[in-house]
């Protein structure tokens, strides 16, 4: 479908990438991946015809439709969310005016036999034909479905977009690019402004999308459910790989070896070639066959290993002191700004060495949480410490607190104590800062340089509680690994608010969530919490999908049933009932037996593993009894309603 064909680009310090010949199908669900400065957003670009390749021709079929989500999008803000999309699609706004527009003068008219009404009414109706196989009469539906996916609540739809934060924005663009089902959609670092529950929902999305999908993402596990190729650009080449991004890394490591080894080899091959040429140059009678080896080693196309891998190391963060037996409790804790109550009635303690995943949609206060814990906000309850408690606090804008004077390496150096300080530049180098970047002063760092130097800092900072707001943005996937690496060996605390759940995945044991202005405790990772959380979901959506066709059928007159029948149906309806009474006592039961149980393991002691362990695990036998339970309800409410 397109066509990369010899393609270049060239800056003032010489070629991005050059002679790139590669063809994108239109089914294609592609990972575009590289080294920061690679190239892949001007990659995008050039397909999307922002930018023009100097070198080379982009070939696409005609009437080839592209959606782009950039990092630097800039929206009309004068419209309210929902105008901004319903509007984006120009030819069904196109034939919609026109349709009013005929409507409009059919009622002012009154001459119903004339030619002139007559074509109005031809032309209506041609126009209902088209809006109809455009699916213009469902589109606002499509709308409202794609913006509600991507975490927008329905009450907020009539909002101006001037009164949405940037990522917010963000998402407002990358909804108008999936509704209008362009052929290509192209995605820079789609997930940055997504919570994990409106990842989960792009990530469907995208895997049944029909038409191709390239996305650049540092992101694994979204890469790896959502494309099948790979294409890598490295040393100014494109490496193509038909698989996803977890089995493309096995396969391009298995190759760097084989091209490490050739290296090695023709490195040897050229210094002995080398030898014979200072060896026959000066004598006559081999003179030509020195010309021919300098000849031969001037063609040779010198093999090139670009290993973006950086080394695996083993860093944690340094413990202070080991603190009592609890480290935080929150009495009737609460935050409103104004009419907008974010949460209230928050009463936890947490114990020594947990592992809490703070989740929820954007805007339920997960930040706010953190800065009342850190006393940082006002608000309503008491926020206490527990006995030795030293916490080191990762706030979304802890890259402004780095003083701008420093190079990378001081601004470790002072935090840093003990053996670590000895391999400060390898542990910068897991934060992307090799060679001569770590002299490099804050002030001249980007964004990201300066969040990812702050996050650095912080894991060479000692503490025994840490409180993490965002960490893993701005990393990518080798420096996720060696945070998630460091905070798995941490013998302290931690609670870590992120989306990636990757990073997420056997690295918490509980999970605290922010949802209608309550905070919940679930004891299990982030694996269930996204099952149950799309069960949820699902069984939100049954009763329409389930009702609907069943009031169509009421139209249709149905034959009076016999005497047997009628029994029958009696019969099924009591036993059906009593399925019900049955559940919902039993769920009762249930939640009563729950919610004494979370009393326990709020003050539990973790230090004792074995009582814990058994604990727990009658707590999750009365968690999957008692979804036993809704099921039966569930599957005899809708027995009920059908046989109703």
């Amino acid at each position: 479908m397109i066509q990369l064909d010899s393609v270049s680009v060239h800056l003032p310090q010489g070629y991005l990438f050059k002679d790139i010949s590669v063809q994108i199908n239109s089914n294609d669900k592609i990972g575009l991946v590289g080294k920061n400065g690679a190239g892949k957003s001007t990659m995008l670009k050039l397909i999307a015809d922002h930018n023009k390749p100097t070198e080379g021709a982009i070939h696409k079929p005609k009437d080839c439709t592209i959606g782009f989500l950039t990092q630097d999008i800039k929206l009309d803000t004068t419209q309210s969310v929902f105008d901004y999309l319903v509007h984006s699609n120009k030819l069904l706004k196109t034939i919609k005016d026109r349709i009013d527009e005929i409507n409009a003068a059919l009622v002012t008219r009154e001459d119903y036999e004339s030619e002139g009404y007559l074509a109005m009414l031809d032309e209506l109706n041609d126009l209902n034909h088209e809006f109809s196989l455009n699916e213009g009469f469902q589109w606002e539906e499509k709308v409202i479905s794609t913006l509600v996916g991507l975490g927008f609540k329905e009450a907020e739809l009539q909002r101006s977009l001037s009164t949405f934060s940037g990522g917010w924005k963000m998402r407002a663009e990358l909804a108008r690019i999936l509704v209008n089902q362009p052929d290509v959609i192209l995605l820079d670092e789609p997930t940055n402004h997504l919570d994990i529950i409106s990842i989960n929902w792009l990530e469907n999305y995208l895997k049944a999308y029909a038409g191709a999908v390239i996305v650049i993402s540092h992101d694994r596990l979204f890469l790896d459910n959502v494309t099948q190729r790979t294409l890598e650009i490295s040393g100014g080449k494109i490496l193509d790989f038909a698989f996803p991004y977890s089995k493309y890394k096995e396969v391009r490591a298995e190759e760097l070896i084989r091209l490490s080894q050739a290296k090695k080899q023709q490195e040897k091959d050229i210094k002995h070639t080398e030898e014979l040429i200072n060896k026959f140059r000066a004598k006559k009678n081999k003179a030509a066959f020195a010309q021919s080896l300098i000849k031969k080693l001037e063609k040779t196309e010198r093999i090139e290993v670009e290993d973006d891998s950086i080394p695996s190391m083993k860093i944690g963060f340094p413990l202070s002191v080991h603190p009592g037996k609890w480290v935080l409790e929150l009495e009737n804790m609460g935050k409103a700004f104004g009419d907008n109550r974010l949460f209230e009635g928050v009463n936890i303690t947490v114990g020594r060495g947990e592992k809490i995943a703070l989740l929820g949609a954007n805007g339920t206060g997960k930040s706010t949480l953190l800065k009342r814990v850190m006393n940082e906000l006002d608000g309503e309850g008491t926020v206490t410490y527990g006995h030795n408690v030293n916490i080191a606090y990762f706030a979304q804008d802890q890259a402004e607190s780095l003083d701008k004077s420093l190079s990378v390496l001081e601004t470790v150096d002072q935090v840093a104590k003990g053996e670590i300080r000895k391999s400060l530049r390898s542990v910068l180098g897991a934060f992307l800062f090799q060679g001569d970047d770590v002299e490099k002063k804050v002030s001249v760092l980007s964004g990201g340089e300066r969040t990812r130097l702050a996050l650095c800092q912080l894991l060479l900072s000692p503490s025994n509680f840490l409180i993490l707001d965002e960490p893993t943005n701005h990393l990518d996937i080798q420096s996720k690994e060696v945070l998630k690496n460091a905070l798995k060996s941490y013998e302290g605390t931690f609670v870590v608010v992120s989306h990636d759940r990757e990073f997420l995945d056997g690295l918490t044991n509980r999970i605290w969530e922010i949802e209608d202005q309550n905070l919940r405790i679930h004891h299990f990772d982030v694996k269930e919490f996204l099952k149950r959380k799309s069960g949820q979901q699902q069984q939100m959506m049954k009763p329409a999908s389930k009702t609907a066709p069943k009031e169509e059928k009421k139209e249709d007159s149905a034959p009076a049933l016999s005497y047997h029948e009628e029994k029958e149906l009696k019969r099924k309806k009591n036993k059906l009932k009593n399925q019900v009474n049955k559940a919902e006592q039993e769920i009762e039961r249930l939640e009563k037996e729950i919610a004494k149980m979370d009393e326990i393991i709020a003050d539990m002691n973790y230090d004792d593993k074995e009582k814990a362990e058994s604990t727990l695990g009658k707590y999750h036998e009365l968690k999957d009894a008692y979804d036993a339970q809704m099921t039966l309800w569930e599957e005899a409410t809708e027995g009920l309603m059908e046989l109703e």
